[in-house]
């Protein structure tokens, strides 16, 4: 691609990634409030579950952004990827995000196992958004004039 700058993309990629780490955070909140609530038997405000889904969603589609804007900037500045540590952890937080949604879809009594899967996922995924913000903000110094 040969488009006059990448500027705009990378300001898309920044408000992106500032509302997913916004997002996660909000999820750690909603999602501690429905574990005590669970672990205490306190009866949960019913607004509270859809909440931690619609922030859920909105961070999967935040993360699907930050995957399209890091995809077609590279390739439109580079011609190519790989140049960076950045994608194989950049493409490792997306799987995480994705199999931590459908592990909540899979919570219920009779399958145990899906919330310590999605509680663990969310953990990992932590350390993924670590990752991917060190490495996201020496690829976006490399764009910087």
């Amino acid at each position: 691609m040969n488009l006059p700058s990448f500027l705009w993309l990378w300001r898309i990629a920044a408000w992106s990634m500032g509302l997913s780490l916004l997002a996660y955070l909000l999820l750690a909140i909603t999602g501690g409030w429905l574990l005590y609530g669970r672990s205490n038997s306190e009866p949960r405000p019913a607004w509270l579950r859809p909440l931690h889904y619609t922030i859920g969603g909105t961070l999967v589609a935040l993360v699907l952004l930050l995957l399209a804007i890091g995809l077609v900037g590279t390739v439109g500045h580079y011609g190519s990827l790989g140049h960076s540590a950045h994608l194989p952890i950049g493409l490792a937080v997306v799987g995480l995000t994705l199999v931590s949604a459908w592990s909540s879809t899979q919570i219920s009594p009779s399958r145990p196992w899906a919330r310590s899967l999605h509680l663990s996922i969310n953990l990992t995924l932590l350390f993924g958004f670590i990752a991917v913000s060190l490495t996201g903000w020496s690829v976006v110094q490399k764009y910087l004039p």
